[in-house]
C-alpha cells in the first residue's frame, strides 16, 4: 500500500487528505517508482484551490525523484531500479509510490540527490 495525499474537491488545504491505496503494475508506457523526495510548489496551491481546474477526486503534485520499481510494455530507456526524476503531470506526486507515464522522466546521475532533483525540476 501507498501512502498518497489526494482531494475530493477543491479549496482550502483541509481538502488535502491523506490516504493509502494500493498501486498497481504499470501499463504500456507506463513505470511505477518509489519517491525518495517530492517537490512541493507554489503551483500545488492552484491546483488545490481550483484556480487550475482539475477533476477530482485526484492527486496532487507533479514533480518527484525516486526509484524505477516496475516497467511496463514498450517502455525503453529504463529499468527497474534506475534513480529517475521529473516534473509534469499527471497530477498524483505526493505519493509514497505512483504509476505514471515514462515520457517525462530523466535519469538521475549518483552525483545528483533525490531531494535536490525533486526541488529543482519546475524551476531548475
Amino acid at each position: 500500500m501507498a501512502t498518497v495525499v489526494r482531494m475530493q474537491q477543491a479549496g482550502s488545504p483541509d481538502v488535502l487528505k491523506i490516504e493509502q491505496a494500493t498501486v498497481g503494475a504499470p501499463g504500456p508506457g507506463e513505470v511505477r517508482i518509489r519517491h525518495a523526495a517530492i517537490g512541493c510548489n507554489f503551483a500545488d496551491t492552484y491546483f488545490r484551490s481550483g484556480y487550475y481546474p482539475v477533476q477530482p477526486p485526484c492527486g496532487i503534485g507533479v514533480e518527484g525523484a525516486g526509484t524505477i520499481e516496475a516497467v511496463g510494455e514498450g517502455v525503453s530507456g529504463f529499468a527497474v531500479g534506475d534513480r529517475v526524476s521529473y516534473n509534469g503531470g499527471p497530477l498524483g506526486a505526493y505519493a509514497t509510490e505512483r504509476v505514471m507515464p515514462a515520457a517525462p522522466l530523466f535519469k538521475l546521475p549518483d552525483s545528483v540527490s533525490f531531494e535536490a532533483a525533486a526541488a529543482s525540476t519546475m524551476r531548475g
